[in-house]
């Protein structure tokens, strides 16, 4: 989510680059080395199931520095085995002590031409891309002695913006560089992020004392923080730039956790979602000023949190809820209105550092009073590569809990209203049917009885509270004996399926 020169921002020297590049590699979508064939249901997360030595290209130009590839066993956000590829760029031969460093660009993706791994190769989508421009402050840390890992961890299906999953893909990453230049898992190892990069960084560093106990890290910095995915949608719905991804981050979602969004979309909403799925941010940041929610959404749906699924993928993201980190932390964030950067919320980010405070951490906070998202990433990215340096030397990184104010709650979106539904007489006269909402108020609820492929009678609810509602379906009608359906559905959605038998 950060279209800025981080080049300007590195705080190291970087390598210099020495003679053109040759052309664009092939798509990871056509390049048979993202994709592997046996089954990965034993293999260890973190193996390496291919790997490659690759040019490292930056600005068009061919890099000297030794970088291999490696395609990895993995995690998927439903605990499924998955692989991703790694770029694993290699300090100058003789840097004694190794480190290790862990970045996640923010590449905010939905298209494979968007992966660091292609664009590190000389690759560039059209409508451009921020790697690049972090490729710089990677190359930096390369220059200062450290190994650096730049992971695809949205996976080779674009799960953009999905926290465990961008975390697992990290976490072995790092596994799989350990194994590649057989290093200890005990090496010193950092992870930072900005933007989308910290949505990974951030979950990898909940997951790693229960996913990967073995990897010994010493700091994490991590800027520009989607804590709250619900409080970013209500701070960006309607704005002049950033509601542009709103379409992107429904579809990435949606794939992650394997939900079908398109019931619930309008003809617009369908359309949005179709010319964002394969794209990169470039594509979509400001492309439809001013965007509501609302209008990707059918009438019945126009408050997305009404959508059960919506609420369970939210309250599964909200930081600090999978797990606590175990290592000093420094985070960044922009206030450029009072509210946030743009995109992302200020006091979401202050509770976040707040809780680990209250957990026992050492966290160290920068609010960038009047910066938006692309200037605090300039303000944020060298005190993180100072920060991080330090933490691989070994100093002892400064506390400061006692400055760092509380936040907004940090709680979870109560779930939505369900269906209560009660056969309560099933005879020839008509089928009596008993309907409720759990909470609150459920609208549009079609009510069909049917009998194979045809419908017998049918009650469409317009709006349906806590208070018990009674139906008659095929009410003076002589129904004769045998199995119905009925179904209760909400603009489309199939909510409930009952089987009824009439003696």
């Amino acid at each position: 989510m950060v279209a800025v020169a981080i080049a300007a921002c590195a705080v190291l020297p970087a390598a210099s680059a020495v003679g053109a590049a040759s052309s664009a590699p092939p798509l990871p979508t056509s390049d048979p080395f993202y994709s592997y064939s046996g089954s990965l249901a034993s293999i260890a997360p973190g193996t390496i199931l291919k790997q490659r030595a690759i040019t490292l290209v930056d600005g068009g130009q061919s890099v000297p520095v030794t970088t291999i590839q490696v395609l990895y066993r993995t995690t998927g956000q439903l605990g499924q085995p998955t692989s991703t590829v790694a770029t694993i760029l290699e300090p100058p031969a003789g840097t004694a002590d190794p480190k290790l460093v862990s970045y996640q660009m923010a590449y905010d993706a939905l298209g494979a031409q968007c992966d660091p791994s292609y664009t590190m190769r000389g690759g560039m989508p059209a409508g451009g891309t921020t790697n690049t421009d972090e490729e710089q402050f990677g190359l930096g840390l390369v220059a200062a002695g450290d190994t650096v890992v730049g992971p695809d961890y949205e996976g080779t299906r674009l799960d953009w913006a999905a926290g465990q999953e961008s975390g697992y893909n990290t976490l072995d990453g790092i596994r799989a560089a350990d194994r590649l230049l057989k290093l200890s898992p005990s090496t010193p190892t950092a992870m930072v992020g900005y933007s989308g990069g910290s949505i990974a960084t951030e979950f990898a560093s909940e997951l790693a004392p229960r996913y990967a106990p073995e990897l010994k890290f010493v700091g994490v910095a991590e800027g520009g923080i989607p804590v709250d995915l619900a409080h970013n949608l209500d701070y960006i719905n309607g704005s002049a730039s950033w509601s542009g991804v709103i379409p992107a981050v429904l579809v990435s979602l949606g794939r992650a956790f394997g939900f079908n969004l398109k019931p619930y979309l309008s003809s617009y909403g369908l359309k949005l979602v179709q010319q964002v799925s394969d794209g990169c941010i470039s594509n979509f940041l400001g492309t439809w000023p001013h965007l509501k929610v609302q209008q990707l959404l059918k009438p019945a749906f126009q408050n997305i949190l009404s959508i059960p699924a919506i609420v369970h993928i939210n309250n599964e993201l909200i930081m600090s809820r999978t797990g606590t980190p175990t290592e000093p932390l420094l985070m960044g964030v922009g206030d450029a209105d009072g509210t946030g950067d743009g995109v992302m919320v200020t006091k979401d980010v202050e509770e976040l550092a707040h809780t680990y405070c209250q957990r026992g951490l050492s966290v160290e906070l920068h609010v960038y009073d009047g910066d938006d998202h692309t200037n605090a990433a300039i303000a944020f990215l060298p005190t993180a590569g100072a920060w991080l340096t330090e933490r691989l030397d070994g100093v002892a990184a400064q506390n400061g809990c006692g400055s760092i104010p509380a936040g907004n709650p940090l709680t979870p979106v109560a779930p939505a209203p369900k269906l209560r539904l009660a056969v309560a007489r099933a005879g020839l006269r008509g089928v009596v049917v008993y309907l409720r909402a759990s909470t609150g108020t459920m609208l549009d609820l079609t009510t069909k009885l049917r009998r194979g492929g045809r419908l017998i009678g049918g009650i469409r609810i317009r709006r349906l509270g806590t208070a018990r509602r009674r139906l008659v379906l095929g009410r003076g009608r002589k129904l004769p004996g045998g199995r119905y359906t009925l179904t209760v559905t909400q603009d489309g959605v199939l909510l409930a399926r009952r089987s009824v038998l009439i003696r």
